[in-house]
């Protein structure tokens, strides 16, 4: 039934103008509030995207080895979280040297807000590529030494980060496990890549220890696994007592195929990288990597917080672990010292 018969023409007229100005005026309404609603997140998604940072990662080794996974945790533990304040782009030049330059250059043009590079020849290359953009080096070798910073307490320019060892006091004390945990050791061979810059001035302070020790050492080189064969070749023929792996990324990443060689040849070695005796080497002593690719987050977090890398000096670590392969012991036929267990950080049986 339609409620307005029986009222005047100008009545009716009245209340049907009437209903259609509020008509109009609850559509401009809903269609007003569906633009707001349609703007909103647009706009809330425009200024997201607008404080997203962008880190380069620039590693020498592969993913395999999980040391950007742990600089992430730190990230995460700072706030820093993936997909929300911040986008990480990878490039792992796979033990491959030459591969370097190109993707730092990559991570340049990409305009990142930081670069974090590990370790040494990462850091030589982002270093190379850009004088701008802070770079956060992890486990570089004597940064110092190799012209990464002018120096650990004033960096100087745009790198900062931290450092692999605290000078020949490292490589001495790895000597000195050595012999304690192989009474016998008189020669050891030692093993380096040639392509890494920091590993020259390492083998010099090798050197100046081994002198001291009353070590004589057998220098080695292999730029490639495939060079790992006649290093072990030349060991057995030179007689020497021991094999003193260099920490080096390619040495960590073909860690299976040494400690399989090790084994054949009967040759105990030693290490800097725990991940090595994890993989079947007998004994290393040097800092956490795990650690040290953490705390490289606190460095970035400052850095996006408005902190130049010339103001936050070099860190060196503070804390050495050793570890002992019990099983690679057993394999070649060693007892290890109990005393020297005992001071041990983690005994692998």
């Amino acid at each position: 039934m339609n409620s307005d018969v029986g009222q005047p023409n100008d009545e009716r007229h009245a209340v049907t103008a009437s209903k259609a100005i509020a008509l109009a005026r609850a559509v401009s309404a809903v269609a007003l509030a569906a633009a707001f609603s349609l703007a909103a997140p647009l706009t809330a998604d425009a200024q997201s995207a607008g404080n997203v940072r962008r880190i380069g990662y620039l590693g020498t080794g592969s993913p395999a080895s999980g040391f950007h996974e742990q600089f992430l945790q730190g990230l995460r533990e700072l706030g820093w979280v993936v997909g929300q304040n911040i986008d990480v782009e990878y490039r792992f030049a796979d033990g491959r040297y030459e591969r370097l330059p190109q993707l730092a250059a990559e991570l340049v043009r990409l305009k990142v807000d930081v670069i974090v590079a590990q370790p040494t020849a990462s850091a030589m290359a982002a270093k190379n590529a850009t004088r701008t953009i802070p770079i956060v080096m992890i486990n570089a070798g004597d940064p110092v030494g190799i012209g990464l910073v002018a120096s650990l307490a004033r960096p100087a320019g745009n790198v900062t980060g931290t450092a692999y060892t605290v000078g020949s006091e490292t490589f001495r004390k790895g000597l000195e496990l050595l012999k304690e945990a192989v009474p016998k050791v008189r020669r050891v061979a030692v093993l380096s890549n040639p392509a890494n810059p920091a590993q020259a001035l390492a083998i010099a302070e090798l050197v100046d220890a081994a002198q001291s020790l009353g070590f004589r050492l057998l220098l080695l080189e292999a730029r490639g696994p495939d060079e790992f064969g006649d290093v072990f070749a030349k060991i057995s023929k030179e007689r020497a007592d021991a094999l003193l792996v260099v920490a080096e990324s390619l040495f960590v990443l073909h860690r299976t195929q040494l400690a399989d060689l090790a084994l054949k040849y009967q040759v105990p070695t030693m290490h800097g990288i725990r991940e090595n005796v994890a993989a079947g080497g007998l004994i290393s002593y040097g800092p956490n990597l795990s650690h040290q690719s953490r705390h490289a987050a606190i460095f970035v977090d400052k850095i996006l917080k408005g902190v130049k890398p010339a103001e936050l000096p070099v860190e060196q670590p503070t804390k050495f672990e050793l570890v002992i392969n019990a099983r690679t012991a057993k394999a070649l036929g060693l007892t290890m010292p109990p005393s020297l267990l005992l001071r041990s950080d983690e005994v692998i049986e």
